[in-house]
């Protein structure tokens, strides 16, 4: 007897099928309890005799092809028969966002036991990874980085939200939400309207794609040049819909599984490239893909048919760089992000990963306590300078504890030509180092204004006079504020700067920083890099005896090991403490040659 799992799984399969989704090749079955379910290599159906040409398809050419009509949009949402005409007022009147109205539409779909959209739902996760869903006592795992602080403001958002939410459902969306479920004979269900919405909240945000529609889909119709430019949508498209599929199934049980309600699509998203019409939606099928850093697989649109034979759809296309085997997962790249990003966006990490970053800012209310801040803070704003940088680990490829050599010779110069342009009358020297600095020149211009002397100061005030004149004839660049501020005071304030920042070392600082300090914030509470080494170990070592029962293997683990959760938030943090050990070395290498080079 199939459990639950299964039985989902094999309607939603029968319901992507009789919703013109074509599997060549693959299938869609259960991974774990990290990854929920993924997309696999298969070889079901296939003969001896044509497994070569297979073989060939799947890694040289297509594994899975979507409808675009599948797709869960604004502009479905906008076409719908019930929920368009109520949905396009509020959002005439600027109550609710694009992304807004797919969240809806997920939720009310959601409520509908019989909504068409059911075995696609059923499929969905119900809880979710991200620190939105932490415990207490699981956030306390990311105090002190830069993730900790984003998801308090993001907490704090989100009860803003929702009771703007509550507002706007007691106002405006409750009588819809009532009026459709009425309907359907499902008035009992509206009470768990609030609960469903943040679910499909995260649903959204875990799930949707950036989808570059063809023009010609979004837009059926030729329209005069007068009419390319247009606001977030085309509100004054006329509603129609219409039947991608007419058929029906069943599992055996009686319940019955219908094709989904089709969109035309005369509502435009907000970003137009030429042919292309940028549009954020759900592609159910696309989105059972896992991340990799090393994907298996890519994602196309086919907005003709010429690849897929099916005109406008969705398709994963073999990355073609390794030979994938029967069983092996069909991965996609969600992107080149690190761990922060992808622990805040989908909840998973990880380890060691090389796209990870370091996020170090300078708090703007402390410039407000550093001397002579009128004068620094104005030119700050001159000079356009950044207040806060991220530092990819990329960064380290080059700096000076680097292993390799330096990258390519074309940079270097760009480098070279950068700051020889600074020296100002030609008494300061072009650094010997700087092909190894690692950290943006945007950043280290604020931190050199900001740590100026008052002799500085003075010397960058008279440099800037002989350029504007007596009689204020026109005002400096931003290239030549910076210019005077290098020629004045050179690196090793920046330097010093960036250093105490990072580390903290000088006391003096701690009140001007606001505690923001990347590794006393890090270390406090939590431990040494090393600590979270031997965290991480220890919950690696708990030994399955081989006869234990997937159950009783389960139930160990639950309870010897920690939770994923918390395993993502100790990877996520030593990662942070290990980058900023190292650009602290960085930081504290130049300010060394600086201070002996005399700059």
């Amino acid at each position: 007897m199939a459990n639950p799992e299964e039985s989902k799984l094999d309607l939603f399969l029968q319901w992507l099928q009789l919703n013109g989704v074509q599997q060549r090749g693959c299938k869609i079955k259960y991974c774990d309890s990290n990854k929920g379910f993924g997309i696999f290599l298969s070889a079901d159906d296939v003969s001896d005799g044509n497994f070569k040409a297979l073989f060939y398809e799947i890694n040289f050419g297509l594994l899975l092809v979507v409808p675009l009509d599948l797709a869960i949009t604004p502009m479905r949402v906008l076409q719908d028969p019930i929920l368009g005409p109520e949905c396009s007022a509020m959002f005439e009147e600027g109550d609710v966002d694009d992304r807004f109205l797919m969240i809806l539409f997920l939720t009310i779909e959601r409520l509908r036991k019989n909504s068409s959209w059911k075995p696609y739902l059923d499929m969905l996760p119900t809880t979710f990874g991200n620190p939105l869903w932490f415990t207490d006592d699981e956030l306390l795992e990311v105090k002190g980085t830069t993730l900790y602080h984003a998801t308090e403001l993001q907490v704090n958002r989100f009860m803003l939200q929702k009771k703007k939410l509550l507002s706007l459902y007691e106002d405006k969306v409750k009588n819809l939400v009532k009026k459709l479920l009425v309907l359907h004979g499902e008035t009992e269900r509206c009470e768990k309207f609030c609960c469903f919405k943040f679910t499909a909240n995260s649903i959204f945000w875990t799930r949707a794609l950036n989808i570059p529609f063809p023009r010609s889909y979004v837009y059926p119709q030729v329209q005069d040049e007068q009419d390319n430019t247009f606001s977030s949508f085309n509100r004054n498209a006329e509603s129609d819909t219409s039947k991608i599929s007419s058929g029906e199934l069943t599992d055996g049980k009686g319940l019955e599984i219908y094709g989904v309600e089709g969109q035309v699509t005369e509502v435009t998203p907000a970003s137009v490239q030429g042919e292309t019409v940028w549009v954020e939606g759900l592609i159910p099928g696309i989105d059972f893909c896992n991340h990799d850093l090393k994907p298996a697989a890519n994602w196309e649109v086919d907005g003709t048919g010429s690849t897929t034979g099916v005109p406008f759809s969705m398709y994963l296309l073999s990355a073609g760089k390794s030979h994938l085997q029967v069983e092996d997962e069909i991965s996609i790249s969600y992107g080149s992000k690190g761990n922060e990003e992808l622990l805040y966006l989908y909840g998973f990490v990880i380890d060691n990963n090389p796209d990870d970053y370091l996020m170090v800012h300078y708090p703007l209310e402390a410039i407000q306590s550093v001397p002579f801040s009128e004068s620094k803070a104005q030119l700050l704003e001159a000079q356009k300078a950044e207040l806060r940088c991220l530092l990819p680990r990329s960064l380290l490829d080059r700096g000076f504890f680097q292993a390799g050599t330096l990258q390519k010779e074309s940079n270097d110069k760009c480098n070279v030509v950068l700051v020889s342009n600074y020296s100002w009358c030609g008494q300061r020297k072009m650094p010997s180092y700087l092909n190894r600095l690692v950290f943006p020149e945007d950043f280290l211009t604020a931190l050199r204004t900001i740590a100026m002397l008052e002799d500085e100061l003075y010397q960058v005030s008279s440099l800037l006079q002989e350029l504007v004149g007596s009689n204020g004839e026109r005002q400096p660049t931003d290239k030549e504020v910076r210019a005077a501020i290098w020629e004045s005071c050179g690196d090793s304030g920046a330097l010093q700067l960036l250093v105490d920042l990072l580390n903290m070392k000088s006391l003096k600082y701690q009140a001007q920083f606001l505690c923001c300090s990347r590794m006393v914030d890090l270390e406090e509470g939590s431990g040494t890099e090393e600590n979270d080494t031997e965290l991480l170990e220890k919950a690696c070592s708990t030994e399955i005896p081989e006869e234990y029962t997937s159950f009783e293997a389960n139930e160990l683990i639950t309870r010897e090991m920690m939770s994923k959760s918390r395993w993502c938030s100790i990877v996520y943090r030593r990662g942070q403490k290990q980058l900023t050990r190292l650009f602290v070395k960085e930081a504290e290498h130049a300010l060394q040659l600086a201070l002996s080079e005399g700059n």
